[in-house]
């Protein structure tokens, strides 16, 4: 048989569940990746992070013996052509739940060729899990308790070896030369790098994390999530490597976090722009001068600013300034936690649908929080989590 294998953000050859279905009994296979470039123009840092991250899969492929096959346009139509034109008898892809995803599939299911989609963007994928009566958990510490209690599909090795079917050209390879230029410390990307910090982070130990991820000078998170959101890592080997750790629990609530926000955007698409509980929402004020002040870290606030000026430096921030930083702009400054998320989706590397809408929903109070949102008081948060200044001074006492 020939199987075509289209990769989208599961850019990995460890535990990746389609690509090991597809390369067992000796069946040849086409890795394709299909750049759409309505997507590389969403974000410069996370276009400049996936060029890292295709080239490192394409470089995993070749030690298998395949290459990764680059096409550009429509993903769906693109795999569709693909598979007719070198005489594919399946297309295998990873489920994912976003509304772009969706269209993708669909598209791919108006073609001749038959799908089959695999599990892998999450540790309990959308729908194991669900209250009676209802798709999806709506308050996280349920969802928790059963996400906990859920048994997990098992980790796969990578193949070893990927065997290409012939005639097909792999196209050309896209460069960082040819991207605007990000943030001007991104990380690089790729299941290689992402492997290789993922062995330092357990190395220090999670037990650690819990007690010191919110202190924001120390920057003591995993500084895993561009890996997850792009899958150079699999969630599921990130939780099961975690677990062999003791004391891991607070990091596996953080992957809990992330499945819990799946699967409410996998009940329903809009959430990744419209509100989950739309009573609980405020008369937003549309103050662009405002709005402006705070995307550039020029509200006179420091811990706000210094937050949003890591943002434009590194394309990040740790979850305490995203809270922060999303408060301020919701709660006290009342501005629409959409155009927040926006500003985010343009600059996190790790800039997930999912994951960046239920947060700023959470904050803004029109999400999955019991409560009508979380009003932080940055000057209690700054003496909390920055005691002594080091963070700000890190980001806002020296020359941009």
């Amino acid at each position: 048989m020939r199987i075509l294998v289209l990769f989208t953000r599961d850019l990995r050859v460890h535990d990746h569940p389609a690509l090991s279905a597809a390369c067992r009994a000796g069946n040849e296979v086409e890795p394709l990746f299909v750049l759409d470039p309505r997507m590389l123009r969403v974000s410069a840092n996370r276009s400049r992070f996936l060029v890292d991250a295709l080239r490192d899969l394409d470089a995993s492929l070749a030690r298998r013996g395949a290459r990764l096959v680059i096409r550009s346009g429509d993903p769906g139509r693109v795999a569709v052509d693909e598979a007719l034109r070198h005489g594919c008898d399946a297309i295998h892809l990873t489920a994912d739940v976003t509304g772009p995803a969706r269209r993708r599939l669909a598209s791919l299911r108006r073609g001749p060729v038959p799908v089959r989609s695999f599990p892998g963007h999450g540790v309990v994928e959308p729908g194991a899990v669900a209250p009676a009566g209802r798709p999806a958990y709506r308050v996280f510490t349920p969802y928790a308790r059963a996400w906990f209690a859920t048994d997990r599909r098992p980790v796969l090795r990578a193949p070893a070896s990927v065997v290409p079917i012939p005639e097909v050209d792999h196209g050309i390879h896209p460069s960082a030369d040819e991207l605007p230029p990000g943030a001007p410390h991104l990380p690089a990307g790729g299941e290689s790098e992402g492997r290789a910090r993922l062995t330092r982070f357990l190395r220090r130990g999670p037990h650690r994390y819990g007690a010191d991820r919110d202190d924001l000078a120390a920057d003591a998170t995993s500084r895993l999530s561009a890996f997850l959101r792009f899958g150079c890592l699999s969630a599921t080997q990130v939780a099961e490597r975690a677990e062999t750790h003791p004391e891991s629990r607070a990091f596996l609530r953080q992957l809990a976090w992330r499945d819990f926000f799946l699967q409410l955007v996998a009940a329903d698409p809009a959430l990744t722009h419209e509100d989950l509980r739309p009573e609980r929402a405020s008369a937003w004020r549309r103050d662009r001068v405002a709005f402006d002040a705070w995307r550039e870290g020029c509200t006179g606030v420091r811990i706000v600013d210094a937050g949003m000026r890591q943002l434009l430096a590194e394309g990040w921030m740790p979850n305490r300034a995203r809270l922060i930083t999303a408060s301020f702009l919701t709660r006290t400054m009342a501005v629409d936690w959409r155009w927040g998320a926006a500003h985010f989706a343009e600059h996190l590397v790790d800039g997930d649908p999912a994951s960046n809408a239920g947060n700023w929903q959470w904050v803004a109070g029109t999400g999955a929080s019991p409560r009508r949102g979380i009003a932080m008081n940055p000057d209690r948060q700054a003496a909390r989590f920055d005691p002594d200044g080091a963070y700000r001074a890190r980001w806002l006492d020296r020359e941009r």
